[in-house]
């Protein structure tokens, strides 16, 4: 298999094939007047950066619909290039690398239907993925409602201005600081 690395892993080596593309974190169609930003950072149980960590996105789109359309692997009709998203559809996916800083942008619509973005992440030292919440409201939801106020903070997107959220993810709660609740399927 031909492909770049990805960087040191506990388990692989991993490569690069359809891991982060460019805009993997523009869900919203381009120019979109709705389009909100969600960004953070991943940090360890020491609240350092994990600088390379992988996040995907799932959400419905703002009528409630979960059909999506092709995405950052969409390929050209005659050469099967990949082109990438074109721009103007939603697509309800996206997946992010982080940075140095373990820092992170998702820019998409508001999900209809329910008060969250679905979040996955994947990251150095893990044998599992990890699945989350990221809450763009305090809603009443069966899952908010069941975590003590402590808990519960780990999920809510904190509103910075109009249109921008905050979502910290924490893989650990050592150093004083609350791990995010992570869901567990199956």
């Amino acid at each position: 298999m031909t492909g770049r690395r990805t960087p040191p892993q506990t388990i692989g080596p991993y490569f690069g094939y359809a891991l982060p593309r460019p805009d993997g974190g523009r869900i919203a169609p381009t120019g979109h007047p709705e389009t909100i930003t969600v960004h953070g950072r991943v940090l360890d149980g020491q609240g350092e950066p994990v600088d390379d960590a992988l996040l995907e996105f799932w959400q419905p789109a703002p009528d409630g619909s979960r059909t999506g359309a092709p995405g950052s692997l969409r390929r050209e009709a005659v050469g099967g290039a990949a082109v990438g998203r074109d721009g103007v559809a939603f697509t309800g996916f996206g997946r992010v690398a982080t940075g140095a800083d373990g820092g992170y942008v998702l820019r998409t619509l508001r999900p209809g239907g329910v008060p969250y973005l679905s979040v996955c992440v994947l990251a150095r030292g893990l044998l599992q993925h990890l699945f989350t919440r990221a809450y763009l409201t305090q809603a009443v939801d069966p899952l908010l409602s069941s975590l003590d106020a402590g808990r519960r903070a780990t999920l809510i997107a904190v509103p910075e201005r109009t249109g921008v959220y905050r979502f910290d993810i924490r893989l650990r709660g050592d150093g004083g600081y609350e791990e995010t609740v992570f869901l567990s399927f199956g």
